[in-house]
């Protein structure tokens, strides 16, 4: 009897077992399968990125060009009246009226940025205000940042220097340096441009918390004097992008001067 028990019990255990190993090998294969997909998956997604990049105004998507009045044989023009879209233009390397990564990359590399700086930048800026100027859309891999919209990006805990249609506030830009500006009237150092960003932060908007850090982090970085100082006209041409041109031929023309230089020895 006891022999017969045993009997049983083996064929149970051993059943029991095949069933195991047979349900831990189709895990396995689904596992294996899931991360066949996720690997492929996002070397499709690099390659359709790297790729984009590439591509000349002419060959980019109709989806993210822009069509209206204010175009001029495919170029896009800023509104005059909308200096938030003439500061963000000096970007759209291309004119297309779209902003991607690699032309904020781009952009600030023009304007002195190293190449770790301007990286990082170009993802976290157009990650993070891509979908916002471009309302009812599907979000795009490519990131890109629509001019025609800029002014759904503007940012609550920030200086208020542009109003809801873009347009520049005189009161709004003179307030930053009667309030702040304590050490020279025409000037910010860093700890006053800290005290008024901290300042405009507004209850739990995290988001603008450091939106606003990296804007006015890279701000001073890129535009403060040999003295540390942010001027008043440096800061009043960022806000048209003036500012943004004139740095661009500076360094260009230095470049260029350096160039003959060794040309010459």
């Amino acid at each position: 009897m006891l022999y017969v028990y045993s009997e049983i019990s083996y064929k149970l255990w051993r059943n029991e077992r095949k069933t195991i190993l047979r349900t831990r090998e189709g895990n396995n294969y689904q596992n294996k399968k899931m991360r066949k997909s996720t690997i492929l998956s996002l070397s499709f997604f690099c390659f359709l990125f790297l790729s984009s990049s590439l591509l000349s105004s002419n060959s980019m998507d109709s989806t993210y060009s822009i069509i209206s009045d204010k175009q001029e044989k495919g170029k896009f023009k800023p509104d005059e009246n909308n200096l938030m879209q003439k500061h963000a233009f000096f970007f759209d390397r291309n004119q297309d009226g779209s902003v991607h990564p690699w032309e904020t990359y781009q952009g600030l590399r023009a304007l002195g940025a190293g190449v770790l700086l301007s990286t990082a930048c170009g993802i976290f800026i157009n990650g993070a205000f891509s979908q916002l100027t471009r309302p009812g859309k599907f979000p795009s891999l490519l990131f890109p940042i629509e001019l025609r919209n800029i002014v759904l990006a503007k940012i609550k805990s920030g200086t208020d220097t542009y109003d809801e249609k873009g347009r520049f506030i005189e009161e709004k830009f003179e307030n930053i340096f009667r309030d702040y500006a304590r050490t020279h009237s025409d000037a910010l150092t860093r700890s006053e441009l800290s005290e008024m960003r901290r300042a405009h932060k507004k209850p739990k908007d995290y988001f603008g918390w450091i939106s606003t850090w990296t804007q006015w982090s890279l701000t001073y970085h890129l535009f403060k004097d040999e003295h540390g100082l942010l001027k008043k006209d440096t800061l009043r041409g960022l806000y048209d992008g003036s500012t943004f041109e004139k740095r661009e031929k500076e360094l260009k023309e230095k470049r260029n001067a350096l160039a003959k230089k060794k040309a010459s020895i």
